[in-house]
Protein backbone atom coordinates (compact mmCIF):
# COMPACT_ATOMS: atom_id res chain seq x y z
CA UNK A 1 0.00 0.00 0.00
CA UNK A 2 1.31 3.49 -0.97
CA UNK A 3 1.94 5.83 1.48
CA UNK A 4 0.69 9.74 1.86
CA UNK A 5 3.70 12.09 0.12
CA UNK A 6 4.43 15.59 0.63
CA UNK A 7 4.58 18.49 -1.62
CA UNK A 8 6.02 22.24 -1.52
CA UNK A 9 3.63 24.33 -2.94
CA UNK A 10 4.49 28.61 -2.42
CA UNK A 11 6.63 27.58 0.93
CA UNK A 12 3.86 25.75 2.15
CA UNK A 13 3.80 21.87 2.67
CA UNK A 14 0.74 19.80 0.79
CA UNK A 15 0.08 16.57 2.32
CA UNK A 16 -0.92 14.42 -0.63
CA UNK A 17 -3.10 11.10 -0.83
CA UNK A 18 -1.75 7.83 -0.99
CA UNK A 19 -2.54 6.62 -4.55
CA UNK A 20 -4.57 3.66 -5.45
CA UNK A 21 -3.37 0.02 -6.31
CA UNK A 22 -4.54 0.71 -9.89
CA UNK A 23 -2.53 4.56 -10.22
CA UNK A 24 0.42 2.45 -8.89
CA UNK A 25 0.47 -0.68 -11.31
CA UNK A 26 0.39 1.76 -14.24
CA UNK A 27 3.08 3.86 -12.31
CA UNK A 28 5.29 1.02 -12.40
CA UNK A 29 4.12 -0.02 -15.79
CA UNK A 30 5.32 2.77 -17.11
CA UNK A 31 8.17 3.90 -15.36
CA UNK A 32 9.62 -0.30 -16.50
CA UNK A 33 9.13 0.50 -20.22
CA UNK A 34 10.68 4.17 -19.71
CA UNK A 35 13.31 2.55 -17.97
CA UNK A 36 13.84 -0.17 -20.25
CA UNK A 37 14.11 2.62 -23.84
CA UNK A 38 16.68 5.05 -22.13
CA UNK A 39 19.04 2.58 -20.84
CA UNK A 40 22.57 3.09 -19.03
CA UNK A 41 24.41 5.64 -20.57
CA UNK A 42 21.90 7.84 -21.67
CA UNK A 43 21.39 11.93 -22.08
CA UNK A 44 18.66 11.50 -19.73
CA UNK A 45 18.12 10.02 -15.80
CA UNK A 46 15.06 8.33 -15.05
CA UNK A 47 14.37 8.66 -11.25
CA UNK A 48 12.36 7.19 -9.25
CA UNK A 49 8.60 7.43 -9.00
CA UNK A 50 7.34 10.34 -6.71
CA UNK A 51 11.25 11.76 -6.35
CA UNK A 52 10.44 15.21 -5.11
CA UNK A 53 11.94 17.53 -7.53
CA UNK A 54 12.71 21.97 -7.02
CA UNK A 55 10.60 24.06 -9.57
CA UNK A 56 11.42 26.94 -7.73
CA UNK A 57 12.90 27.64 -3.69
CA UNK A 58 9.43 27.61 -2.38
CA UNK A 59 7.72 25.02 -4.62
CA UNK A 60 8.47 20.92 -5.18
CA UNK A 61 6.45 18.79 -6.52
CA UNK A 62 6.53 14.58 -6.45
CA UNK A 63 6.20 13.65 -10.19
CA UNK A 64 5.01 10.26 -10.89
CA UNK A 65 7.64 10.38 -13.39
CA UNK A 66 10.57 12.19 -14.31
CA UNK A 67 12.70 12.48 -16.76
CA UNK A 68 16.06 14.85 -15.76
CA UNK A 69 18.91 15.91 -18.19
CA UNK A 70 21.69 13.95 -17.48
CA UNK A 71 24.10 16.85 -17.70
CA UNK A 72 22.00 19.83 -15.80
CA UNK A 73 19.13 17.55 -13.74
CA UNK A 74 16.76 19.91 -15.68
CA UNK A 75 13.35 17.95 -15.91
CA UNK A 76 13.05 16.75 -19.56
CA UNK A 77 9.68 14.69 -18.97
CA UNK A 78 7.39 14.71 -16.36
CA UNK A 79 4.55 12.61 -16.36
CA UNK A 80 1.39 12.95 -13.64
CA UNK A 81 -1.10 9.95 -13.28
CA UNK A 82 -4.34 11.77 -12.58
CA UNK A 83 -6.23 10.20 -8.99
CA UNK A 84 -9.87 11.42 -8.73
CA UNK A 85 -9.32 12.34 -5.89
CA UNK A 86 -6.78 14.94 -6.73
CA UNK A 87 -7.62 15.56 -10.13
CA UNK A 88 -7.35 19.12 -9.99
CA UNK A 89 -4.63 19.73 -8.33
CA UNK A 90 -2.42 17.74 -10.75
CA UNK A 91 -4.51 18.73 -13.94
CA UNK A 92 -4.16 22.29 -13.18
CA UNK A 93 -2.43 23.29 -10.88
CA UNK A 94 1.12 21.51 -11.33
CA UNK A 95 -0.01 21.88 -14.97
CA UNK A 96 0.20 25.81 -14.43
CA UNK A 97 3.40 24.98 -12.65
CA UNK A 98 5.36 22.88 -15.20
CA UNK A 99 4.25 25.17 -17.95
CA UNK A 100 6.37 28.24 -15.77
CA UNK A 101 9.14 26.16 -15.75
CA UNK A 102 8.73 25.68 -19.89
CA UNK A 103 9.01 21.47 -19.17
CA UNK A 104 9.34 20.11 -22.48
CA UNK A 105 7.61 16.78 -22.41
CA UNK A 106 4.61 16.35 -19.97
CA UNK A 107 2.03 13.15 -20.17
CA UNK A 108 -1.18 13.75 -18.02
CA UNK A 109 -2.06 9.42 -17.77
CA UNK A 110 -5.97 9.48 -16.96
CA UNK A 111 -7.03 5.91 -15.50
CA UNK A 112 -10.55 7.04 -15.26
CA UNK A 113 -10.53 7.28 -19.14
CA UNK A 114 -7.80 5.42 -20.51
CA UNK A 115 -5.86 7.94 -22.15
CA UNK A 116 -3.11 10.08 -22.14
CA UNK A 117 -2.79 13.36 -22.85
CA UNK A 118 0.70 14.34 -24.42
CA UNK A 119 1.54 17.94 -24.08
CA UNK A 120 4.83 19.62 -25.73
CA UNK A 121 6.53 23.01 -24.52
CA UNK A 122 5.73 25.84 -27.23
CA UNK A 123 6.30 29.59 -27.77
CA UNK A 124 3.11 29.76 -25.68
CA UNK A 125 3.40 27.40 -23.11
CA UNK A 126 2.41 23.78 -23.02
CA UNK A 127 0.47 22.38 -26.53
CA UNK A 128 -1.93 19.79 -26.25
CA UNK A 129 -0.53 17.66 -29.33
CA UNK A 130 -1.92 14.20 -28.46
CA UNK A 131 -4.90 12.43 -26.89
CA UNK A 132 -4.08 8.68 -26.73
CA UNK A 133 -6.82 6.09 -26.16
CA UNK A 134 -6.80 2.00 -25.37
CA UNK A 135 -5.90 1.82 -29.67
CA UNK A 136 -3.35 4.30 -29.32
CA UNK A 137 0.79 3.58 -29.00
CA UNK A 138 2.10 6.17 -26.85
CA UNK A 139 5.95 7.56 -28.08
CA UNK A 140 7.77 10.60 -28.47
CA UNK A 141 10.26 11.24 -31.04
CA UNK A 142 13.20 12.82 -28.77
CA UNK A 143 12.82 9.36 -26.83
CA UNK A 144 13.28 6.83 -30.20
CA UNK A 145 13.38 3.63 -28.44
CA UNK A 146 10.67 4.36 -26.62
CA UNK A 147 6.67 3.19 -27.60
CA UNK A 148 4.00 1.96 -25.54
CA UNK A 149 0.44 0.34 -26.61
CA UNK A 150 -1.73 1.67 -24.47
CA UNK A 151 -3.82 -1.11 -24.33
CA UNK A 152 -0.99 -2.80 -22.68
CA UNK A 153 -0.03 0.60 -20.09
CA UNK A 154 -3.74 0.19 -18.97
CA UNK A 155 -4.72 -3.45 -19.59
CA UNK A 156 -6.68 -4.48 -16.09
Amino acid sequence: MSKPYEELFGGEICLRPPPGPRHEEICKRLHDRVATSVGNGSVVQLLSPRTRIALSLDTEVAPDLTLVMAANQKPFLVVEIVSPEDHRWDTVTKKSLYEEIKIPRLWMVDPRYNNVEVYHAGQYGLTLKQILAVRDVLSDPLLPDFQYAMSELFKA
